[in-house]
């Protein structure tokens, strides 16, 4: 048989998608050439789900319980003895998963477990219910903190193969639990050494919510026309308070930017401090919104100056009596893509920007402006105080503790 003419039955956990490396595992096996079918011990979508074109196969505990009548009538004395191991192996809910998909798997070369708990056990009764090889990765937990103890022995020995993914773990299974060690192989995880290798990136950060006056779309274009892989948009944020919403992720899928667009979601705290000092620089490209809203002077702008980062923006409200570099017009896509391949091109020029920014924000957002806004709160209070006075007469404790006011004698 030839490697491209495998049909590989995947039996695979899916609580909240597919784990990353289970997911990446199956597309290596299909750039190999196998064709894949996914049966699921449990189903929740999450980060990593089937490709559309893989055959997937979901249980339900009801469709599970009627199809077992069909599966006794078919084939009453391996039903039943099968049955009476699971009982004594504490297994019954994998043997009827097992059945359940056994009448899928025909089609399948190979039963393929991802770890060795429930889905081996599944995997194990549909070996036996089938005929068909079975081979099971088994990682660390398995060893430790197996779901199954009992039946753990029982189902490594009826593994055609068993892959390990460490060493040490090897001998370990192989003294422990008395597996014949020419069956177990040593197969390390893959990483797609393409997508991840060392690259010089330039990261443009912009951090607001996904309202149409932030710009999304603009900075979003200015990029894609610098048809530039190595720019990267960091985008933190997501829907805000206000309606509508703009379908920030959408317009990425749109303009075909997807790799080239990280989303971190709301930050706060350390995690969105370490993006401003990790980005290149900060972008935010302002501007009137279609319902006549604008801007004041965003607070993530003075963030980003406070961090040392070069600052692209619009000329757009208060921010251009603030800044004098490096502002364009609102909804310039032209002009905001020349900015940023500017300040991509020279080092010397983020530095110098970055210095300035650093600079500004200590001398018109430092905390004394605070420190200024509560003298005002105490003037306003004393002022209070001292109307209510020349209003009333002289402020006395009455005998409650309570403040009130003299009477004057006329």
């Amino acid at each position: 048989m030839n490697d491209s003419d495998i049909h590989i039955g995947v039996i695979a956990s899916m609580k909240r998608g597919l784990e990353h490396f289970v997911y990446r595992e199956m597309m290596m096996f299909e750039e190999e050439g196998a064709a894949i079918s996914v049966f699921t011990t449990k189903y929740q979508p999450g980060s990593y789900n089937p490709r559309d074109h893989w055959r997937l196969y979901r249980c339900s505990a009801l469709w599970v319980l009627l199809w077992q009548p069909v599966f006794l009538l078919s084939s009453p004395r391996k039903y039943l003895r099968l049955l009476l191991h699971a009982i004594r192996m504490s297994a019954v809910t994998d043997f009827l998963i097992g059945w359940y998909y056994s009448r899928s798997m025909r089609a399948v070369d190979l039963i393929y477990a991802t770890f060795g708990d429930r889905k081996l056990y599944v995997g194990y009764f549909c070996k036996q219910i089938l005929g068909k090889p079975l081979v099971a990765t088994v990682h660390a937990y398995e060893l430790y903190a197996n779901p199954n103890p009992r039946l753990f022995a029982p189902a490594l020995q009826v593994c055609d193969r068993i892959v390990m993914v460490t060493e040490y773990n090897r001998e370990l299974l192989c003294r422990e639990y008395g597996v014949d060690p020419s069956k177990v192989d040593l197969v390390r995880f893959s990483v797609p050494l393409d997508e991840f290798r060392p690259a010089e990136k330039f990261v443009v950060l912009i951090v607001a919510f996904f309202a149409e006056r932030k710009g999304h779309d603009v900075l979003f274009r200015a990029v894609k026309k610098l048809n530039d892989e190595n720019i990267e948009i960091w985008v933190v944020g997501d829907e805000g308070p206000e309606q509508p919403t703009v379908d920030v992720k959408g317009l990425a899928d749109e303009l075909g930017m997807e790799s080239q667009v990280a989303f971190f979601g709301k930050l706060s705290g350390t995690a969105l401090s370490a993006v401003y000092q990790a980005c290149d620089v900060f972008c935010l490209p302002c501007r009137t919104d279609s319902h006549g809203i604008a801007e004041g002077f965003p607070t993530v702008i003075m963030e980003a100056m406070a961090f040392g980062k070069p600052i692209i923006t619009t000329r757009h409200v208060e921010i251009p009596r603030v800044l004098d570099e490096i502002l364009v017009d609102e909804n310039d896509v032209d002009g905001l893509a020349e900015a940023i391949d500017r300040v991509r091109r020279s080092a010397r020029l983020c530095r110098e920007l970055g210095r300035q920014n650093r600079e500004l924000a200590e001398h018109v957002f430092a905390p004394r402006n605070t420190a200024q806004k509560v003298r005002i709160f105490r003037s306003v209070v004393e002022q209070h105080a001292a109307s209510r006075v020349g209003d009333c007469g002289p402020v006395t404790e009455l005998s409650e503790g309570r403040v009130g006011i003299a009477h004057r004698d006329h």
